[in-house]
C-alpha cells in the first residue's frame, strides 16, 4: 500500500528556481503599460491571465512508491535525503517550457515523481538502479530542471513509480590540470558554482547558455548544450574529454586522452542521452585562462539576408569573435520598442547583431579588427559598443518576460534548428510561415522573431520567439502549432532540435531525423545498458 502524500514542507534542498515560473522571483518584473497596450493593439490580448496558484492551492497526484519501497530506497542514500513531500516534489515534476508552465495554472490534479532521492556517491546510485530495475521503479535524473522540452517528466507508463534523482550532491571540483587546461566537475554543479570554483584557480569554462544560472554540468553534457559564447569555445560536447556515468549495467569511465582513435567514441552515446542512457557524475572539460581583457561591438544590416552573409563570411574566414548573434527585422523592431535608442543614434529598422571578444589584450584587438573589417565589408554599420555591452548584461533574463506574458494572457514560446547556410533562408521562411499559419488557424494573429545565436563554417542555428493571444485551451494551442513547426523543420532540411534536446516533445521527429537504423541502434545500445528501460522513460528514443 502506498503512503499518504505528506503535506508537510519541503524536507529537502530545493531547485533554486520557482515551482511555477522561471528562476528567482526576485528578478521577474511585470509588463510595462506601454507593452500591455501593444499586446493589445497587436494581438488582441487582454493582459488578463489565469490567477497564479499558491503552492498549497495546488494539487497533486498522491505518491505511488510503496512503503517497503521508500524504506529500501532509504536504506540506501539515508532517510534525509528521500522525501515524498509535496513542496519536494512539485519543484521536479518538470522543467519550464511554456506547456510546463500552463500545466501549473491548472486546478486539476497534476503528475510529480513519487519521490525524490538525492544520493551521495556514485555507490549509492548504482545501489538505487539496481533496487529500481529489481522493483520496475523508473528513474528520473534531475539537474537544474531547466528543460523546455519535457526532458525531465515523471513517466511511470509500465512502471510501479518513478522516483527523481536529484543530482546536487554531485557538486566538487574534482581536479584541475592547469598545464593540459582540464577540469573535472561533477555533474551537479550549476554553472555560476563551477565558474566560481574554476575562478578562485585563475580559469574558466567559458560555457554561458540562457539555462547558466540554474543548469548544471550533468545537463549540459546530457543534453548537447550550446552556450551563447559558442562562437569562440565551442559548443559544450566540444568541451569535454571524459565522462562518468552510472547505468544498471555498470559504470563507464570515458575519455583517457585529447583524441583517439580507438573505435567509435563512446562518449557520443552519452553525450545527449539524456539520462536515458546512464546517469553523469563527472565530466572532465577543457577548461581557459580567465580572460585579460574584452571588448563589445553591435552593427546594423538592412536585411536578414545581409546580415546572414555577414555572419557567414566572419566565420568561414575564422576572425575570432567569442560571441556573434544577428536578431532579424521583427527581433530587433521589438528590442528597439524596449530600449529605445541604440547607440545613441535612432535605428527605425534593419537587423541587430552583436559580436564580443574575448583574451588577452593583443589577441582582443587583432580579432576585433578582423570581424570589424570583415563586417563593414559585407554592408554593416556599427552602433558602438553601448548595445553589445546591454545584451550581455541582461541575456540570461528573457525567461522572466515570458513568465510576464504568460501572466497576461499571451502565449509565448521558443523553439529551435539549425542547416546548412545555404538553405538558412528557406528554413526561416517555412518554420515563420507555419507558426503564423498554424497560430491564425487557432484564432490569433502572432509575432514570430528569429535570430541567428550558434554559427558554424557550414552553417547557423535559427531560434525563433512566438507570441500570440492564447486562445481557448493554450495547452492544445500550442501544442497543434508546435506539431506543425516541427513538420516545416523536417520538411525544409534543419534539425529537430539544436540544442533544447529531443526530450518527449521532439520525440515524434527523431526517427525522421537518423532513420530507421540510427533508432535501432539508440534502442540496442539502451537494451545493453538499461535492459529494464528504468532510466528516463518515455524521452529521446522513438
Amino acid at each position: 500500500m502506498a503512503p499518504e502524500t505528506q503535506s508537510n514542507p519541503a524536507a529537502l534542498p530545493l531547485p533554486p528556481m520557482k515551482w511555477d515560473a522561471w528562476g528567482d522571483p526576485a528578478r521577474a518584473k511585470p509588463l510595462p503599460d506601454d507593452v500591455k497596450g501593444l499586446l493589445a493593439a497587436a494581438l488582441g490580448v487582454s493582459g488578463e491571465g489565469a490567477d497564479e496558484l499558491t503552492l498549497d492551492q495546488t494539487a497533486l497526484r498522491s505518491s505511488e512508491l510503496a512503503e517497503d519501497d521508500q524504506r529500501a530506497l532509504s536504506a540506501i542514500v539515508g532517510e534525509s535525503w528521500l522525501s515524498t513531500a509535496d513542496a519536494d516534489r512539485l519543484p521536479r515534476s518538470g522543467g519550464k517550457s511554456t506547456l510546463d508552465l500552463l500545466r501549473r495554472k491548472s486546478r486539476e490534479p497534476q503528475d510529480a515523481p513519487d519521490a525524490v532521492v538525492l544520493p551521495g556517491s556514485e555507490e549509492e546510485i548504482a545501489a538505487v538502479l539496481a533496487l529500481c530495475t529489481e522493483r520496475r521503479i523508473a528513474v528520473v535524473p534531475f539537474g537544474g530542471g531547466t528543460s523546455v522540452v519535457g526532458g525531465v517528466d515523471p513517466d511511470r507508463s509500465g512502471f510501479t513509480a518513478v522516483i527523481s534523482l536529484d543530482l546536487r550532491r554531485f557538486d566538487r571540483l574534482h581536479e584541475l590540470d592547469e598545464v593540459s587546461g582540464e577540469a573535472v566537475l561533477g555533474a551537479g554543479l550549476t554553472g555560476p558554482q563551477a565558474e566560481e570554483l574554476l575562478a578562485t584557480r585563475g580559469f574558466e569554462l567559458g560555457h554561458y547558455p540562457q539555462s547558466f544560472r540554474y543548469a548544471t554540468i550533468g545537463g549540459f553534457a546530457a543534453t548537447r548544450s550550446s552556450g551563447q559564447d559558442s562562437a569562440g569555445h565551442g559548443r559544450f560536447d566540444e568541451m569535454v574529454r571524459g565522462l562518468r556515468a552510472i547505468t544498471p549495467a555498470g559504470t563507464v569511465d570515458l575519455g583517457r586522452a585529447p583524441a583517439s582513435a580507438a573505435g567509435p567514441d563512446l562518449r557520443e552515446l552519452f553525450l545527449g542521452s539524456e539520462g536515458a542512457f546512464g546517469v553523469i557524475t563527472a565530466v572532465r572539460l577543457r577548461v581557459h585562462p580567465l580572460p585579460a581583457a574584452k571588448a563589445h561591438e553591435a552593427w546594423s544590416f538592412p536585411d536578414f539576408a545581409t546580415g546572414a552573409a555577414a555572419l557567414r563570411a566572419v566565420e568561414q574566414q575564422g576572425t575570432g569573435p567569442t560571441v556573434i548573434r544577428l536578431s532579424d527585422e521583427s527581433e530587433t523592431f521589438v528590442n528597439l520598442a524596449m530600449t529605445d535608442k541604440i547607440g545613441g543614434s535612432q535605428v527605425t529598422g534593419g537587423c541587430l547583431a552583436v559580436t564580443v571578444f574575448e583574451g588577452t589584450a593583443e589577441q582582443v584587438a587583432a580579432r576585433h579588427e578582423a570581424t570589424r573589417t570583415a563586417l563593414l565589408a559585407a554592408g554593416g554599420t556599427s552602433l558602438g559598443a553601448e548595445p553589445a555591452e546591454a545584451w550581455e548584461h541582461g541575456r540570461f533574463d528573457a525567461p522572466y518576460l515570458r513568465d510576464s506574458l504568460l501572466a497576461a494572457g499571451a502565449l509565448c514560446e521558443t523553439l529551435e534548428t539549425a542547416t546548412n547556410w545555404a538553405n538558412l533562408g528557406r528554413l526561416k521562411s517555412a518554420v515563420t510561415e507555419s507558426l503564423q499559419s498554424s497560430l491564425r488557424a487557432s484564432g490569433t494573429e502572432s509575432m514570430v522573431m528569429c535570430h541567428i545565436s550558434h554559427v558554424y563554417p557550414t552553417g547557423a542555428s535559427l531560434y525563433f520567439t512566438v507570441v500570440a493571444a492564447q486562445r481557448g485551451d493554450a495547452i492544445a494551442q500550442w501544442t497543434g502549432v508546435k506539431r506543425a513547426a516541427c513538420d516545416a523543420i523536417m520538411a525544409n532540411g534543419g534539425t529537430i532540435t539544436h540544442h533544447h534536446a529531443v526530450g518527449a516533445d521532439h520525440r515524434p521527429w527523431l526517427d525522421q531525423e537518423i532513420g530507421e537504423v540510427g533508432v535501432r541502434i539508440l534502442r540496442a545500445v539502451k537494451d545493453a545498458v538499461d535492459p529494464a528501460g528504468i532510466l528516463n522513460p518515455g524521452k529521446l528514443i522513438p
